[in-house]
């Protein structure tokens, strides 16, 4: 007897060293979801618990070749991008997503989690590539997924309640995804974590206990990377979400320390039943 398949989830993203972020969060999360997961690997970065202390670019073009390797062969049912790092990169990625139909306007869905700096404030995005995401991946883009420093990185909106935080959403909806997702983790004056999903036609406000923790790296890979797996596993946008905002809270609740810095968020809960 041969063993179904599960579905497939592609991560374009950078390696995290410690392990909590990037590749690691996102393959951790495919697999507590029941997805295969799938990796075309952008950088190498070099990173503890303390912060990053630098990082190398992926040739592009083996960026390229690893993505059509897989999708050539394996097939992939969702995807996303976390780190980038260059214009280069996204330019050859966003061409090679329409070579293999991934993103918008195909039957694959893709997330775009526009990665622009780490948790401790150092760059993982060059200036240059702002624009490129703006312009190459957000219009293929089924979902993005920006916390409040990107969104200021990207829209110049500074997101401080309700109004603004529905500002900035219209705001990221003109670069042309098909919806937009403004996580509000980082209002760290509000009481609850409130975070908006939009296509324009439908706003829907998802609010989640904040958690007393500092704890939190690879929170924001974990979420989207939950997305793509719920996507992947042939969920809508919105049921993706909701669904996602769920298993971050439980995996931030579960965060663990590891290192003098700031530990991980676990989704080791979800192997426990």
């Amino acid at each position: 007897m041969t063993n179904a398949a599960p579905h497939t989830a592609l991560t374009i993203a950078g390696s995290d060293s410690g392990g909590g972020a990037g590749v690691q969060a996102d393959l951790r999360t495919f697999f507590a979801h029941g997805v295969h997961g799938l990796v075309a690997l952008t950088a190498v970065t070099v990173q503890n618990s303390l912060g990053v202390q630098g990082f190398t670019e992926i040739p592009a073009e083996v960026v390229r070749a690893q993505i059509k390797a897989v999708a050539s062969d394996m097939g992939v049912d969702a995807a996303k991008t976390g780190m980038l790092a260059t214009a280069e990169i996204i330019h050859t990625v966003a061409g090679t997503l329409d070579e293999v139909h991934i993103g918008r306007g195909t039957d694959t869905p893709f997330v775009v989690d526009p990665v622009a700096a780490s948790m401790t404030g150092h760059a993982l995005l060059r200036e240059e590539a702002l624009e490129a995401i703006r312009t190459e991946l957000f219009p293929r883009a089924t979902l993005i997924t920006p916390n409040l420093d990107e969104v200021r990185l990207l829209t110049g909106v500074e997101v401080t309640d309700g109004a603004s935080q529905r500002q900035a959403a219209e705001a990221l909806l003109e670069f042309g995804s098909a919806w937009v997702l403004v996580k509000g983790g980082h209002l760290y004056d509000a009481e609850d974590c409130v975070d908006l999903l939009t296509d324009g036609a439908e706003t829907i406000e998802l609010s989640g206990p904040r958690i007393a923790t500092k704890n939190t790296h690879g929170g924001g890979d974990t979420m989207a990377s939950a997305i793509t797996s719920a996507l992947a596993n042939g969920a809508d946008v919105p049921a993706a979400v909701s669904a996602a905002k769920r298993f971050i809270e439980r995996c931030v609740a579960e965060a663990y320390p590891l290192g003098a810095g700031v530990g991980p968020v676990s989704p080791f809960w979800r192997l426990r039943g």
